[in-house]
């Protein structure tokens, strides 16, 4: 079973949450909501449940972990990562700026994602030592020769906890336009060129998974607070960068908001 295979099965898996997730948008279906008092709608159950009925027949050694159902062989040598809809919130609100995360771990590695937007038909595909691509086509991040240049990209500042808030703060003060909301729309800009930073706290393995292929393959950087690599156990402080070149200049921001903590 080669990278490749798992491609076109993601793939699959993308249309058929698109397929459960379409005719829910911008109408009239119940939302729940869970312990941490984020919502659930029928969309994301219908697309999550749609997603693993094939990952079981066709993958049934593999683990899945997703956002809705929870965890199955997690302890596998390969896990797929599904969150049906990354940003329920933009989805509840009517807004196309949620997205489908689809990623793929080796040994809790992640080497493949998608992020799929189901209402734009738009879809980044990144798999590790290939070029992610748009709907087919070759992405690239851009250049940023300082942080003064960069347009930094965060879901919301309710999602800082604790002090980490101020360690964002410390940071966007420093680039030049800071955008809130997004989610995981967000990381698809930044692989298309279009946002330099995507700083985010707090992130689940559903969340990231799927993100860290399609930036990387689109020559941009993801990692944590401390500049490692992201993996299963990841704190879910996530920086991801269009240029690496500004990683030092991103982590010395970050960390001027640690003094005195």
């Amino acid at each position: 079973m080669s990278l490749h295979d798992d491609l076109l099965l993601a793939q699959r898996l993308a249309d058929a949450a698109g397929d459960a997730i379409r005719p829910f948008f911008r109408a009239r279906y119940e939302t729940d909501f869970k312990s941490d008092d984020s919502p659930v709608t029928q969309a994301d159950r219908a697309a999550e449940a749609a997603m693993r009925a094939i990952l079981e027949k066709e993958r049934p050694a593999d683990g899945i972990i997703g956002e809705e159902y929870g965890a199955t062989r997690e302890q596998a040598e390969r896990v797929w990562v599904l969150d049906p809809i990354d940003g329920t919130r933009s989805f509840i609100a009517g807004r196309p700026i949620f997205g489908t995360l689809i990623g793929l771990t080796q040994a809790s590695w992640p080497v493949l994602g998608i992020i799929d937007q189901p209402i734009t038909k738009e879809r980044w595909a990144g798999l590790t030592g290939q070029e992610t691509t748009l709907n087919g086509r070759p992405v690239r991040t851009r250049r940023c020769r300082q942080l003064a240049d960069a347009i930094v990209a965060s879901t919301g500042p309710q999602y800082f906890p604790g002090c980490t808030g101020e360690h964002f703060s410390m940071l966007a003060r420093d680039c030049r336009d800071t955008l809130w909301g997004g989610d995981c729309y967000n990381y698809a800009l930044l692989a298309s060129g279009h946002v330099d930073l995507v700083i985010e706290a707090g992130l689940k393995l559903h969340d990231l998974a799927a993100l860290v292929p399609v930036v990387e393959g689109a020559g941009g950087r993801m990692c944590d607070w401390n500049g490692d690599p992201l993996t299963h156990d990841s704190d879910g402080n996530v920086v991801a960068l269009g240029d690496p070149a500004r990683l030092d200049d991103v982590l010395e921001a970050l960390h001027a908001g640690h003094e005195g903590h």
